[in-house]
């Protein structure tokens, strides 16, 4: 099976438009509203906490309108990357960080290290499979709350899947294991460029704001997780009936054992050798190094590019990869989060019509508005909600962070809610919603690999989604509490 191909055969099965599509239309009806909605601006002053400047509450009042025509359309994307007339940087930093970290897990991935330690690990645990489950959604929600994990998970299903029916389970707990593994690290996301990093820059604050809770809710939201699918994985093993995809069982395990046996003929594909240890290292300090920069060193995204480039050139050396392998990896690496990086530009544009179109300030009067008479509680679990129903539309959590947080960052100041707490109900909800989101391409394209029906997937999930939003808001609501 090509797990490649998988993604776009489900996609075209279901022929929604992709992220760029949507957000390219919402582009050309922003350029319609600021020919219908009256312009407007606040006056500003700077705060010196974040750096920026802020509305000041109660100083909305009218200004010219400027409409914007198609010719300012089709230039949003570009002013979305760079001011084109002062050749100012609107997101081209952040693009090009997305670029460089995607050639730098192109290289880690390359030299098999993480690969072969999940490998590894399983075989270590046999005759104590159940403890996979809590370890390897560890690991997975590790690379889910550090950069994103989601499309290079495609390539663990195939490991996993044999594996844990070799245990007795079924295919469902596999996909689950990575997939909910992956997407809770990512709704709890506390260094993830993609998400985190991209949201506070676009709401103004550093992205270490309001670490606490989201450690919180990544932790509290991996043990939820853990005991959910060891329960029904320890329901399968008693009773195989039961599983959800019982029928399809001889259909998985005929096409996993054909797939297991010519990618390892031989058993496991090696060992985790002293070089794949020390990238490993290098692996999770360089992250570590990043913290630091940002959170003591006032860095930003040309300082974490510089360490990005400098670790992807540490662990080629390390790995022994040699220069044609090792730049070719870097290059597919960063080929592969390109689509990031335009999703980054096109998201931006929409921000840059609603500016020139003085209609930015129009939209947060009216939010002021709706929103004022609210406690700072239903303020940010309103904001959840809100953040919920745009993912289905948006399921990119770099453009939606783009998109949103330029509207919603403000909104905050009004009620009196940190604008930390903005970015942890936005990244909560985006991460809550791609747990099953079929316009999201690695939902479909695990559960197309792992043979799980999508009605299926619904039956287990939803229930644990609606668990994971009364404990996403319940900590939102004590963190505003808290103050």
């Amino acid at each position: 099976m090509d797990v490649q191909s998988e993604p776009s055969e489900i996609a075209r099965g279901f022929q929604f438009p992709t992220a760029y599509t949507i957000l390219f239309f919402l582009i050309v009806v922003v350029a319609l509203g600021t020919w219908l909605i009256p312009p407007g601006s606040y006056d500003r002053v700077a705060n010196e906490e974040i750096g920026k400047e802020v509305p000041v509450p109660g100083t909305y009042h009218s200004v010219d309108a400027n409409p914007q025509g198609i010719v300012d359309v089709f230039m949003a994307p570009i002013a979305g990357f760079y001011n084109p007339d002062t050749y100012e940087a609107s997101a081209i930093d952040v693009a090009l960080f997305v670029l460089i970290i995607g050639g730098f897990l192109g290289v880690v991935t390359r030299t098999g290290a993480i690969d072969i330690g999940i490998e590894r690990s399983m075989v270590k645990m046999e005759g104590r499979e159940k403890w996979m489950i809590p370890i390897l959604m560890a690991l997975f929600a590790a690379g889910g709350t550090s950069y994103g994990m989601a499309e290079e998970s495609l390539a663990f299903y195939s490991l996993l899947i044999p594996v844990m029916m070799a245990a007795g389970y079924d295919a469902v707990v596999a996909v689950a294991i990575i997939l909910l593994g992956a997407g809770i690290g990512t709704l709890g996301s506390t260094i993830n460029p993609f998400a985190t990093v991209i949201a506070s820059n676009a709401a103004g604050i550093p992205f270490t704001d309001g670490i606490v809770s989201r450690l919180v809710i990544l932790v509290g939201g991996w043990l939820t997780c853990v005991l959910y699918v060891m329960r029904y994985a320890a329901k399968v093993k008693a009773d195989p009936s039961i599983s959800l995809v019982y029928d399809k069982r001889a259909e998985i395990e005929a096409q996993f054992a054909k797939k297991t046996l010519q990618n390892n003929p031989d058993g496991p594909s090696g060992e985790l050798t002293g070089r794949m240890k020390a990238v490993l290292v290098i692996f999770a300090v360089t992250f570590v190094v990043m913290i630091w920069g940002v959170s003591t060193q006032d860095w930003w995204m040309a300082r974490m590019s510089a360490l990005f480039i400098a670790a992807s050139i540490l662990v080629g050396i390390v790995a022994g990869l040699g220069e044609k392998v090792f730049t070719d990896a870097f290059v597919d690496g960063a080929r592969d989060l390109l689509g990031v990086a335009l999703v980054i530009g096109i998201a931006r544009g929409i921000v840059v019509i609603m500016d020139a179109g003085n209609i930015t300030d129009t939209i947060l009067n009216a939010g002021e508005s709706t929103l004022s008479g609210l406690s700072p509680t239903a303020f940010i679990n309103m904001m959840f909600g809100i953040e919920f129903g745009l993912s289905f539309f948006v399921p990119s959590s770099s453009g939606l962070a783009v998109l949103t947080m330029p509207i919603m960052a403000p909104l905050a100041d009004f009620t009196g809610v940190a604008r930390d707490l903005v970015v942890t109900a936005y990244q909560s909800a985006n991460g809550l919603v791609n747990l099953f989101n079929p316009t999201f391409a690695v939902v479909m394209g695990a559960l197309a690999i792992g043979r799980v029906p999508y009605q299926r997937w619904l039956r287990f999930v939803l229930p644990l989604v609606i668990i994971l939003a009364v404990l996403i808001m319940a900590i939102l609501s004590a963190a505003v509490a808290l103050g």
